[in-house]
């Protein structure tokens, strides 16, 4: 098995990007998801009410993030943390409080121009803490604006597997962007790693943290915004989660036991025993 692809979403919900490699630090991938749209009130904007965030794209300069979109001129947007930005007390899900720099009236105007609601740009700045609430984490194990989790890793294979299901009912197949993962592994059977109990990629340890349960977002096109019932009928099908079967899990959530280290698109995946 091999690292296929590897993601990046600089900002959460908005369009991610394909790197061949990416530097590892406490909170997950480098440049993932360390920017958030927030609403007046601090809390997540996502996909789920706002399918439109799909058609921003991202890119991250040595120091700058960029954002673009048809019509509009691209925002260029400082990376590194600013001592001297406004604090926002911003939710996610359970973590209410946070504290997120806020990167400033100009990516407000421009994204609530194009979003057509009022909101505002954050960052993961020096006073971010965030920890993984999942029953798989340990002491230190953070997180940046992802849903739970650090890593999403989802098989080649298990893509295939829906897109035959697809196929089979006249439906179009999907693309690996409705699921938004960071890592993609080729080589394994379909949905193996829903069985996988630790992962290595290079020399990067990951620690599961369960699966992912899928949501509205896995039918918007990430190329239009248009949105579908769509692969989410068909995975409803077949991968409803045996504890709770009003979720439906597609991919597995990782938590990084080293803080550090690099991958590599073509890194081997190795299954060592559990720690």
């Amino acid at each position: 098995m091999h690292l296929a692809g590897l993601f990046i979403y600089p900002v959460k919900s908005l369009r991610g990007c394909a790197v061949a490699s990416a530097g590892i630090d406490a909170l997950g991938l480098i440049g993932d998801r360390r920017f958030l749209v927030v609403d007046p009130a601090g809390h997540f904007l996502t996909q789920r009410a706002l399918p439109g965030m799909a058609l921003i794209g991202t890119a991250l300069r040595d120091e700058h993030l960029v954002l673009t979109a048809t019509g509009r001129p691209d925002l260029t947007v400082r990376r590194a943390p600013d001592p001297s930005a406004l604090l926002r007390r911003i939710t996610i899900w359970k973590h209410e409080g946070l504290a997120a720099e806020d990167c400033g009236d100009e990516p407000a105007s421009w994204l609530t121009d194009f979003l057509g609601v009022n909101c505002r740009l954050v960052r993961a700045g020096r006073e971010y803490e965030r920890f993984v609430l999942k029953s798989a984490a340990r002491p230190g194990d953070g997180v940046n604006f992802a849903d739970s989790c650090p890593f999403l890793l989802i098989g080649e294979a298990s893509l295939a597997g829906l897109n035959a299901r697809l196929l089979a009912r006249d439906e179009e197949s999907v693309p690996m962007d409705r699921f938004r993962p960071n890592l993609v592994v080729a080589g394994a059977a379909p949905h193996a790693e829903d069985g996988w109990q630790r992962v290595q990629v290079g020399s990067v340890a990951f620690r599961p943290a369960g699966p992912c349960a899928r949501c509205v977002v896995t039918t918007t096109d990430q190329t239009t915004a248009r949105r579908g019932a769509e692969p989410l009928r068909t995975l409803a099908d077949y991968r409803r989660d045996a504890r709770d079967p009003s979720l439906v899990n597609f991919g597995l959530n990782l938590i990084h036991e080293h803080k550090s280290g690099r991958l590599h698109v073509g890194d081997p995946v190795l299954l060592p025993p559990p720690a």
